[in-house]
């Protein structure tokens, strides 16, 4: 398992569960220390247990080198480079990183969110430097598709989509996910799963766009939206979701860019769906700094400002493309005196983390960025906002 992230160390710890020898490969060598010592560098329930268990079994251990296996798997990271272009240039390195071990039969799947054509992009970069191994190795691409915060149960009971550069690699994949995952394993092709993978979320996105467009217009008019949702999805055939401090993650706000850059021309909606969530986060800024200066003519002082939640979905410790985050660096760079509370963390770069309890005493209006449960049941005062719906 290239990478130990927040996919691929629990996806290896799942594997290994099945009395399967895993070797779990990362860069950074705190994180191999760590997983070695049976710990666990990320929040995600049940994990710490599982990894414990099957490190002290032996079935996992923690390299910053590959190993020769019959299966790798790659979860790296694809950032953005330039103009929100899909820098796969992580899922590259870790290819290179595998081609002195790879040996005749080994199957190699890409789990990372790729633009479609990575798959067959990789197997160019492995024959350039390999040619013997041309048609003598498997290749697949197979998304995930969990839920932080449950990430354990959704590998092992989600449907995946598992497409191959042939159908024998197709046929090899399903063959190797049936040991650990018993949702259903839809066969396709490379092309087909990876961009499986871009639609599902970019899907999720345009959802949600539509929620945080109602949320402005909602305020502009004086309505509660969270009522207003409520209501409207008593239609039988409505499901509206819910609006938020804006979109974050490793996933739906990134994911639809690779779309968006591949078809720049066809791709209106996704493209639309991207401004109006990255928007959301500005208005709240706006929203909270409006607030202060009415505080500050009303008080003759500036005032202080709970900011509750930094991650990027509540109860997690993810902060990769929080909107949260975004938006308590934002008022700080702007001379807000800002709490931040983030439960799941201790620190986080130059920001100091409060707890709940001071941040609450000492503030003068408090602002909820995230759900999460240890917001739930703080009283609502005067000077609240709540942009994700903690007291709805």
């Amino acid at each position: 398992m290239v990478g130990l992230g927040y996919i691929g160390l629990p996806t290896a710890a799942l594997i290994a569960s099945r009395n399967i020898n895993v070797t779990g490969v990362d860069i950074h060598q705190d994180v191999v220390d760590t997983i070695n010592k049976g710990e666990i560098h990320i929040v995600e329930p049940d994990l710490d247990g599982l990894v414990h268990h099957v490190v002290k079994d032996g079935y996992l251990k923690a390299s910053v080198e590959p190993v020769e296996a019959d299966v790798y798997l790659i979860a790296v990271p694809t950032p953005f480079k330039g103009d929100h272009e899909p820098d796969i240039s992580y899922v590259e390195s870790a290819i290179r990183a595998i081609l002195p071990t790879l040996r005749e039969g080994a199957l190699i799947i890409i789990e990372s969110t790729s633009p479609v054509g990575t798959t067959e992009k990789m197997e160019e970069v492995i024959f350039s430097k390999n040619p013997k191994l041309k048609d003598k190795i498997f290749m697949a691409y197979c998304p995930e598709r969990v839920l932080p915060g449950n990430v354990i149960y959704e590998l092992e009971h989600n449907d995946r989509a598992i497409g191959g550069i042939n159908d024998a690699s197709t046929d090899k994949a399903v063959w190797f996910y049936r040991h650990f995952v018993k949702g259903e394993l839809h066969k396709t092709n490379a092309k087909t799963a990876e961009m499986c993978k871009l639609v599902e979320n970019s899907s999720r996105d345009v959802q949600i766009a539509f929620a945080n467009e109602l949320s402005i217009i909602s305020d502009k008019a004086g309505i509660d939206v969270w009522e207003l949702i409520r209501l409207a999805n008593k239609h039988p055939r409505v499901n509206i979701l819910q609006p938020g401090t804006g979109v974050g993650g490793h996933c739906i706000a990134v994911d639809p860019w690779f779309i968006v850059s591949e078809f720049p021309e066809e791709a209106k909606i996704i493209r639309a769906a991207r401004e109006i969530n990255n928007h959301k986060t500005d208005w709240v800024i706006e929203k909270i700094k409006n607030t202060a200066l009415r505080f500050e003519l009303d008080n003759g002082r500036k005032p202080k400002i709970a900011a509750m939640g930094l991650a990027f979905k509540p109860n997690i410790d993810d902060l990769r493309e929080s909107p949260a985050l975004n938006v308590v660096k934002s008022l700080v760079s702007n001379g807000i005196d800002v709490l931040a509370v983030e439960p799941n963390i201790n620190n986080y770069e130059t920001i100091e983390i409060h707890s709940v309890e001071t941040a609450i005493t000492q503030a003068d209006i408090i602002v909820y960025l995230v759900a999460h449960r240890e917001f739930k049941n703080i009283e609502k005062s005067k000077f609240t906002l709540d942009f994700c719906g903690n007291f709805k």
